[in-house]
């Protein structure tokens, strides 16, 4: 077993977990640290797959009490659970029909770290502007949403077909704009990301599936495991933050690591590959 590579699978399933859900962009992370990895080749891309399926799972089990409730209450014809249901389709529907329009060109058009490095720096002023403005709260929980409030923060997150953009950051920062509490906007992104990510893996598995081999199960468990474990970790840690702080500090961190790509592509200090 290549222990440089089983090394490599822990580091980016470290990053997956860590930025899934925070306001910061994992696919910007792992494209950046990927290529500083060598590590974004379409191997790297299949492996990136896998350990996305470890981040949900870790907000599923994070959530599992709700799950079960939103179920149960399916189950009996409960007008709330019906409710949250159809609200989470509304706002899964934009990404979806956008992103089988165009995801493949934006691929082809925008992942590069440099992308990555201005998308970031941009959607930090997003953050900061909405932090500044006067927050009217319209909606304090996730069972209060209307379908309009889901179907704006579902476009809101089709913004993040844009690399560097965040999926997590458009929809809480959009949420904020749209009168959902911190905690409405926080909760509605981890519950949005359930469909959203696993309809993602599953068309990308199967659109790589000829990549697939049992020589990677090593390292792929290795992601996995990682990336479960700092997912599970962050959304936890993010629940408790947001209860007394607002997005700021993700804003100037989005700042600083967009300068610091930029700097080191444009001095030549990392020769940064262009997938």
């Amino acid at each position: 077993m290549d222990i440089i590579l089983l090394i490599k699978a822990a580091i980016l399933g470290i990053v997956e977990g860590l930025t899934e859900f925070l306001p910061i962009s994992s696919t910007g992370h792992l494209i950046v640290v990927g290529s500083l990895l060598n590590f974004n080749d379409e191997r790297g891309k299949l492996f990136e797959i896998v350990i996305q399926s470890a981040a949900i799972l870790a907000v599923m089990w994070e959530y599992r009490a709700k799950i079960a409730s939103v179920w149960g209450g399916l189950q009996r014809g409960e007008a709330a659970a019906q409710r949250f249901t159809i609200n989470i389709a509304i706002a899964f529907l934009p990404l979806a029909l956008i992103g089988l329009l165009f995801g493949k060109h934006i691929k082809a058009a925008l992942f590069n770290p440099v992308t990555v490095a201005v998308t970031s720096i941009v959607g930090a002023l997003f953050i900061l502007w909405a932090e500044k403005r006067k927050h009217i709260v319209t909606v304090e929980s996730v069972d209060d949403l209307s379908w309009r409030d889901a179907l704006k923060v579902g476009f809101a997150q089709a913004l993040a077909l844009i690399p560097g953009t965040s999926r997590s950051g458009a929809t809480i920062i959009g949420g904020l704009f749209f009168g959902l509490s911190r905690r409405a906007a926080t909760e509605f992104t981890f519950f949005l990301a359930m469909p959203t990510l696993i309809a993602a893996t599953f068309y990308e598995m199967y659109k790589e599936r000829a990549l697939l081999s049992s020589n990677d199960l090593g390292m792929w468990a290795v992601g996995f495991i990682a990336s479960f474990i700092s997912a599970f970790l962050c959304v936890r840690w993010l629940l408790r933050f947001i209860s007394s702080h607002d997005f700021t500090v993700f804003a100037w961190y989005r700042i600083a690591f967009g300068l610091i790509v930029l700097f080191t592509y444009y001095s030549g200090l990392v020769s940064w590959s262009a997938s």
